[in-house]
């Protein structure tokens, strides 16, 4: 049976062993490099280029899937590879465009690919071509077990609270059941988005009610824009936790954690905590610059986590963040600290030299 859902939890002793066994199989094959048996592979970076808001899904047929942002926002692809690294040079495929009129016409941004009650589905955001900034949320289905065929069939707008600015949502199970969490615009509210939750009758509808998890309030989530946006969930450790990013798409761009308990009721806001400072930021050091709009997998051994995210070469950008195309997809290793919570590290630096 296919996992329901993209939630990372801790990796089975059944899928520990067949990473290894995987791992032994490929040091075989002429060409194709491995890491040495519980070990993941050193990652090149960044991992591939003119992707941002990256999402990867690593699914029960030993693939790892990847699907982002094209700097075009005019359609949306797919890559598959069986390590990490493979995504690199994995034949992209174009799966949906963009309509030429009316709704889903303009801004396709941060799809997400989910396999769900044996389906594929794709999460997207999407404005019509005549109003490019009436940004909504929209889902893709597909009932082919290879989300590279089959038919994708437009399941229509998530319907929320409000029809305002909304986009990058993520859904999630927690103990039977589904949610979905995303960034909208909350009417009345001075800010751009907040973060919101909602339980879902099924892949393509909330049940509500919707609830408010987080707003921009702290400084380094309001520089250029008062932003809460792209929400990813990890389970680990009795807990679940939320990472989002803030602020304009530049160097100040950056990454915030919520934190609730595995017992509490995720529906209720009282129940999550919030990091008063930033968890992922910008470093001059390594030369990384707006690091966000993460998700996460893990790695080819099948316990290793694995952190996926976006990023800049350079701090200064001409013009719109927006029209710059050099938002690089990049990942690196999610360390964990003795109390339970994740070590995010600094966004690591350009790979020295490109390993095939």
């Amino acid at each position: 049976m296919s996992r329901a859902d993209d939630l990372p939890q801790a990796p089975s002793r059944r899928l520990l062993l067949k990473g290894t066994a995987a791992a032994g199989a490929l040091a075989a094959v002429p060409g194709v490099a491995s890491a040495a048996p519980g070990k993941a592979a050193p990652y090149k970076n960044p991992l591939v280029r003119n992707r941002a808001d990256p999402h990867i899904h690593r699914h029960t047929d030993g693939f790892y899937y990847f699907t982002a942002t094209a700097p075009e926002y005019d359609r949306i692809i797919l890559r598959r590879s069986r390590t990490l690294n493979g995504l690199a040079t994995a034949a992209e495929s174009v799966i949906w465009r963009k309509h030429p009129t009316g709704d889903m016409g303009a801004h396709i941004w941060a799809p997400e690919l989910h396999r769900i009650g044996g389906k594929w589905y794709i999460y997207f955001a999407a404005a019509p071509a005549e109003s490019v900034w009436d940004i909504r949320i929209w889902v893709l289905e597909n009932a082919h077990p290879n989300p590279f065929r089959g038919t994708w069939v437009e399941k229509g707008q998530i319907k929320t609270a409000w029809e305002t600015f909304s986009l990058d949502a993520t859904t999630f199970t927690h103990r039977g059941t589904r949610y979905l969490a995303w960034a909208q615009h909350e009417p009345g509210m001075d800010n751009n988005t907040a973060l919101w939750l909602s339980e879902m009758a099924n892949p393509w509808t909330l049940t509500g009610p919707q609830v408010r998890l987080s707003t921009p309030e702290y400084d380094w989530e309001c520089v250029g824009f008062k932003v809460n946006e792209g929400p990813y969930v990890i389970a680990r450790h009795g807990r679940l936790f939320m990472t989002y990013s803030a602020s304009a798409t530049d160097r100040n761009y950056c990454m915030g954690l919520l934190t609730v308990d595995a017992d509490a009721d995720l529906m209720d806001p009282a129940n999550w905590s919030k990091s008063p400072t930033p968890v992922f930021t910008s470093n001059d050091t390594t030369r990384q610059y707006g690091p966000g709009h993460n998700c996460f997998t893990v790695a080819e051994d099948g316990r290793t986590d694995v952190l996926v995210y976006h990023a800049r070469q350079y701090k200064e950008i001409t013009g719109d963040p927006l029209n710059d195309p050099n938002r690089h997809t990049r990942v690196q290793k999610l360390g964990w600290k003795a109390d339970g919570t994740p070590d995010f590290g600094v966004p690591v630096a350009d790979t020295a030299t490109a390993r095939e």
